[in-house]
């Protein structure tokens, strides 16, 4: 694979990708534009979208050091693109009254990176790497790629926590226990920072689907623990015919499955028992 193409800012600039040299190991963005100028030449210059500009930097320097960059530095690469793309698209509809320049930089950036983007979604296209099956399955709805994402799950390669989440999500509807198995999994192998609630929820709504009430409560109860979010108390109780009793008992269970989860404590646990 030609690495040049995934630094490929417009067609104007594709020769003097071609001579990237040097080993600059600064990840400020200002230097390694200062030391690079090729990797930013067809960037806004002003201050707007700070983040996803500096991320898009570092991003091709990282590629620039790349011999052969992997389906997943791609992947990260279409979505750093994305997001610059998106954020300056906004920018570019600011009109500056005084400074008329400034907007049409970035009207000029956001038409590059639109056409960049483009490349490389169609340069990628027929790779069947997870990761990028995976984007053209979340972005374009691709079945074929799709199959590429279900057949690593099928295997037993699937551990990105993002692609686990989603086909999790796909799954709620279609196969119930599939995506029982994935969302407990990512219970069991993410760190708590990265824990997101709203497994808690999906999980409740496959028990909804099972008529396992208890099981709903119980993890509707973990999700609102864990939010901090309000409820209403008579409404939740309904799930379980109004037994305060149990409901008691099931939010001791709650209590219980956050810390195990929060703790990495999770896997094996008598939580997770509970659950299968």
């Amino acid at each position: 694979m030609n690495r040049n193409f995934v630094l490929i800012t417009s067609f104007t600039i594709i020769g003097a990708l071609f001579g990237l040299f040097g080993c600059d190991n600064d990840r400020n963005s200002d230097l390694i534009c200062k030391n690079n100028p090729e990797l930013c030449a067809d960037l806004h210059k002003d201050s707007w979208c700070r983040f996803e500009k500096g991320d898009l930097i570092r991003h091709r320097y990282l590629l620039k050091q790349t011999t052969t960059p992997s389906g997943k530095e791609l992947y990260q690469q279409l979505i750093h693109l994305e997001n610059y793309s998106k954020c300056i698209e906004l920018a570019a509809g600011v009109q500056h009254k005084l400074n008329t320049e400034r907007t049409r930089d970035r009207e000029r950036a956001f038409a590059v990176s639109t056409q960049t983007l483009a490349e490389l979604q169609a340069f990628t296209q027929d790779n069947n790497d997870l990761y990028l099956a995976y984007y053209r399955w979340i972005r374009f709805n691709d079945q074929a790629g799709l199959n590429i994402v279900e057949q690593a799950y099928q295997q037993g390669q699937l551990q990105d926590q993002e692609i686990m989440s989603q086909l999790a999500a796909h799954y709620v509807r279609y196969a119930p226990n599939d995506a029982k198995a994935l969302y407990l999994s990512l219970l069991a192998t993410s760190q708590a920072s990265l824990i997101n609630p709203d497994w808690f929820l999906a999980l409740a709504s496959i028990y909804k689907q099972q008529q396992d009430f208890e099981k709903e409560y119980l993890l509707t109860r973990a999700y609102l623990m864990m939010t901090e979010s309000h409820v209403d108390e008579p409404q939740l109780l309904a799930m379980i015919n109004g037994n305060k009793a149990l409901a008691q008992s099931l939010d001791i269970q709650a209590a219980e499955l956050i810390a195990a989860v929060l703790s990495g404590q999770f896997a094996n646990s008598t939580s997770e028992m509970r659950l299968k």
